[in-house]
């Protein structure tokens, strides 16, 4: 019980730190090449991930680990990042949040593939039933008006669910923060090059806010937020754990419009509440 609480209290912490991202990137992706910032956030993370790596002496990962390690990098470390970024340029950063939504049912979907996590009949019934309103949603308010933003959140949604699940699943052997930190300096030789290759030809045209949102989404976005969420996948199960990121469109619709002035209509209020009523049904018939 005790390992459970943890695991849900480090799941909510990691979901409270991604909250975050999609307002960031939005705020940077005014100043910054979509491609670059993917890049660059990437490369910065990974800096700090190998000198975590040196300073704790960590064991390097065995074969066997490699080949997973590198869906967690071409995933949540490029994928995920890179295509979030270039759905911003079409939609705002409130509508994206809402696609969140769809990220459990990912989540626990490749949970059962790669984590070989078998949840009750309800339990994907609660999940199905949150997602679908969530792409009912998208559907009806935004998607013929943005189609190519749409798409992208839809698949940078399964590409991160896929690299959260692989990476809780590597996270057994190897430790949360170990997972995400080999990832990223795995990925560290291509994303520090591609980065200084595809930079700015003037950085004095970069404003503040842009600055302080590279800086948000490659410390907090790119490593600090996985340290708390893979280690609460791992504790609470993935497939139950990965529901609490039905609620991260509270706190993301609240930073847009708190931070960015964005509009947040309480059609999104709705919908953000109704798929936050499935996480305690989903919970409890998770196992």
């Amino acid at each position: 019980m005790d390992k459970m609480a943890s695991g849900w209290i480090n799941g909510f912490l990691g979901v409270l730190i991604f909250a975050g991202s999609l307002p960031a990137t939005r705020v940077a992706v005014a100043d910054f090449d979509p491609v670059f910032l993917t890049l660059a956030r990437a490369a910065i993370a990974g800096l700090v991930a190998l000198g975590l790596l040196l300073a704790f002496r960590q064991k390097r990962p065995e074969g066997r680990d490699v080949l997973p390690l590198l869906v967690v990098a071409l995933s949540v470390v490029i994928g995920f990042p890179l295509l979030t970024a270039l759905a911003l340029q079409h939609v705002t950063s409130a509508h994206s949040i809402v696609f969140i939504g769809l990220l459990p049912l990912a989540t626990a979907l490749f949970g059962v593939l790669r984590g070989g996590e078998r949840p009750r009949p309800a339990f994907w019934l609660f999940s199905c039933l949150g997602s679908g309103l969530v792409a009912g949603f998208a559907a009806r308010q935004g998607f013929a008006a943005a189609p190519v933003g749409d798409l992208l959140m839809l698949a940078a949604i399964i590409v991160c669910g896929l690299g959260y699940a692989e990476g809780a699943a590597l996270s057994r052997r190897l430790g949360g923060w170990q997972v995400i930190c080999w990832a990223l300096l795995l990925s560290l030789p291509v994303t520090a090059g591609l980065a200084l290759a595809t930079r700015p030809a003037s950085l004095m045209l970069v404003g503040a806010p842009a600055w302080l949102g590279l800086a948000y989404v490659s410390l907090f976005s790119m490593l600090i937020g996985f340290v708390f969420w893979y280690r609460g996948l791992v504790q609470g199960g993935i497939a139950a754990v990965g529901q609490l990121q039905l609620l991260q469109p509270f706190f993301g619709l609240a930073l847009a419009g708190l931070l960015l002035g964005e509009t947040v209509s309480w059609q999104m209020l709705a919908v953000s509440a109704a798929v936050a009523a499935c996480v305690a049904g989903a919970k409890r018939f998770s196992r």
